[in-house]
C-alpha cells in the first residue's frame, strides 16, 4: 500500500515552522501493492481508492476544493483528515498490519524444519495475511520511525488482544473462541460488502479441471471467445479452505457471472464463493 502520508506530523511541523502552513496540503492515496517500481504501476492504480487529503487549518477552502477536485478527476474517493486522525487511522489499518505480517513471516521461518514443511505448505491464508511482507524493507522502517508513537500504542493493544486470545485458548473457552472468531467474521465481511474503499470484492470462482494437457487453456480460450476479460487465472496447489483447483478472477460481477452460465454449459463443477 502506497502511504508517503505516514510522516505527515513531521511534514506538518517542519511546514508550520517554516511558515508555509497557509500554503501545504498533505495528500496520499490509499491504493498499491507490495510491488515497487515502474515496472508494477497501474493506469487505474488510484480508480476508487480513497485519496486523504491533510490540509492545514489556514489553507484557503478554495485550494483544498481544487485539490479535492483533483483526485476526483483521477478516479480517486477524496477523503479530508486532520493529519494528525490520519497518522493515528493508518497506523491501525496500514503500518501495524506490516508489521505483524512481518512478525508472523520471521516466526514461521525460525519455526519451520530444516526441510522448510512449513514453507511448501503454506496454505492460501498464510499467504493472503501475509502478501505485505513483501513489500519495502526500506519504506516500513522509516513508517516505523516517523509514526512510530501510534504504531506502538495500537501495537500494545494488539498484543493485549493476543494474550486475551492465549489465556481463553488454554481455558478452552468455548464461547470465548467462537466469539473472537464469529465477531471478526462479521466486521470483515463488513469491509468487502461496502460500496467504495480499497477493499473491493473478489469477483472470482473455482473450477474443477481435469489434470492434463491443455485443460485449462481450454477454459481461458472459451472465456475470450465470448470476450470475457480475466483478471488473474492460477491454479490453487493447497486446497486448504477452496473448492476447485483453478481460480479464475473477473473485474466485475457481471463478467463473473456470465463466465459462470457458460463453463456450467460447458459441464464444468463450479464453486463461487458468495
Amino acid at each position: 500500500m502506497t502511504d508517503v502520508g505516514s510522516v505527515k506530523t513531521t511534514i506538518h511541523s517542519a511546514i508550520r515552522e517554516a511558515g508555509l502552513e497557509h500554503c501545504f496540503i498533505g495528500g496520499h492515496p490509499m491504493a498499491g501493492s507490495e510491488r515497487t517500481g515502474y515496472i508494477n504501476s497501474k493506469a487505474a492504480l488510484l480508480e476508487n481508492a480513497y485519496y486523504i487529503l491533510t490540509p492545514t487549518p489556514s489553507v484557503p477552502r478554495e485550494k483544498v476544493a481544487a485539490y479535492r477536485d483533483l483526485t476526483v478527476q483521477m478516479g480517486a474517493i477524496p477523503l479530508i483528515l486532520d493529519y494528525r486522525r490520519h497518522d493515528y487511522v493508518t497506523a491501525a489499518v496500514s503500518h501495524l498490519p506490516h508489521v505483524i505480517a512481518a512478525s508472523l513471516v520471521n516466526l514461521v521461518r525460525d519455526s519451520d524444519s530444516e526441510d522448510g514443511i512449513m514453507k511448501m505448505i503454506a496454505a492460501g491464508g498464510f499467504k493472503d495475511i501475509t502478501r505485505i511482507a513483501s513489500s519495502s524493507a526500506a519504506m516500513w522502517q522509516q513508517i516505523c520511525l516517523t509514526n512510530t508513537e501510534n504504531i506502538s500504542a495500537l501495537l500494545q493493544a494488539y498484543i493485549d488482544s493476543l494474550s486475551a486470545v492465549k489465556a481463553d485458548l488454554e481455558a478452552k473457552s468455548e464461547q470465548e473462541l467462537y466469539h473472537l472468531f464469529d465477531s471478526a467474521r462479521i466486521y470483515r465481511d463488513s469491509f468487502i460488502n461496502a460500496s467504495s474503499g480499497p477493499i473491493k470484492r473478489s469477483y472470482s470462482f473455482n473450477v474443477d479441471i481435469a489434470d492434463k494437457t491443455g485443460a485449462l487453456a481450454h477454459i481461458a480460450t472459451l472465456l475470450a471467445n465470448h470476450e470475457l476479460s480475466i483478471k488473474n487465472i492460477g491454479i490453487t496447489h493447497n486446497r486448504e479452505s477452496e473448492d476447485g483447483v483453478l481460480l479464475v478472477e473477473f473485474y466485475d460481477e457481471p463478467s463473473m457471472n456470465t463466465a459462470v452460465q457458460l463453463l456450467e454449459s460447458a459441464d464444468y463443477t463450479i464453486h463461487v464463493r458468495r
